[in-house]
């Protein structure tokens, strides 16, 4: 499992009876999560002081319940700044279990003789982005959410990034990656983290288990003849690693060569060392440098 345990402002805390205990920052928050299955004595002290609860309704979706919580603050990873604001389904706009991923592509970026392009699709608020836009690539950055796409720059406006190459674009992914196709446009990098289902701008749907295959295939087609790596993250329990591996397997490897590797992600938990399973990331890499 690759673990993302580089945080310093972030951590779990504790985990039972469906729920994770989180510090975020100097602020604690109470959240279902569905891997949790086990029920298992709450010791850590957090659990009696958090600063926000998020209740799941048995009728689908939940609430906030807030204590002493401001409605947006700061954490950091590195030298990288991202802006918080609980809201609906749960979320606070960071997935921090893809650092492990930011660590890896931006090794590449680093390494590489050339500054790299760098396409990021479902990019939602720009950890990835900015992550390898620190590196030193170029990055298109793309979401079908407004609202996800400002809350990105403002992430990077805090991370000192204002000016960094990335362009900004709300499109819907699918249509997007065609319209480059078309126009000849290939890219170094692509990392893409699709939701389980979604809706473009236009009210496209898209579902992961019928439409990830043919847009991994159609990404393919993006790489340009030079291109360093490949990442697709998955939380959809149905996507096992291997699965990840093997889809890149099939379109990747016959035309570029290089290696993939897929496996779990996870996060240390606090209270027992062991690591709370967040999902599979699948990655393809030229070896070349």
């Amino acid at each position: 499992m690759w673990k993302a345990d580089n945080w310093k402002d972030y951590e779990v805390l504790d985990t039972g009876n469906g729920e994770k205990l989180e510090r975020w920052g100097e602020y604690l928050l109470v959240r279902p999560d569905p891997q949790v299955i086990w029920d298992t004595p709450r010791k850590a002290p957090g659990w009696k002081k958090k600063n926000g609860h998020y209740h799941r309704s048995s009728k689908g979706g939940g609430e906030w319940e807030f204590f002493n919580l401001p409605e947006e603050w700061s954490i950091h990873y590195g030298e990288l700044t991202f802006r918080l604001k609980p809201f609906s389904f749960k979320h606070t706009g960071l997935f921090p279990e893809q650092a492990v991923n930011w660590d890896w592509f931006s090794g590449i970026i680093r390494s590489s003789k050339r500054p790299l392009k760098v396409l990021n699709l479902f990019a939602y608020t720009g950890g990835a982005t900015l992550s390898a836009a620190k590196a030193g690539a170029n990055v298109t950055h793309v979401d079908a959410s407004k609202g996800m796409v400002s809350w990105a720059k403002e992430n990077a406006a805090a991370s000192g990034l204002s000016d960094a190459p990335i362009r900004w674009l709300v499109d819907d992914c699918v249509k997007f990656v065609e319209r480059e196709i078309r126009r000849g446009n290939t890219y170094d990098g692509i990392i893409m983290d699709p939701p389980s289902y979604g809706r473009g701008p236009k009210g496209e749907i898209w579902k992961i288990e019928e439409s990830i295959f043919p847009f991994v295939k159609l990404c393919s087609q993006l790489l340009s003849k030079d291109a360093r790596f490949f990442l697709i993250n998955s939380y959809t329990t149905g996507l096992q690693p291997a699965v990840l591996s093997y889809m890149m397997q099939l379109t990747i490897t016959p035309i570029l060569g290089g290696r993939v590797e897929a496996d779990e992600i996870g996060l240390p938990v606090a209270e027992n060392g062991l690591i709370l399973p967040c999902g599979a990331s699948g990655r393809w890499s030229s070896g070349n440098i």
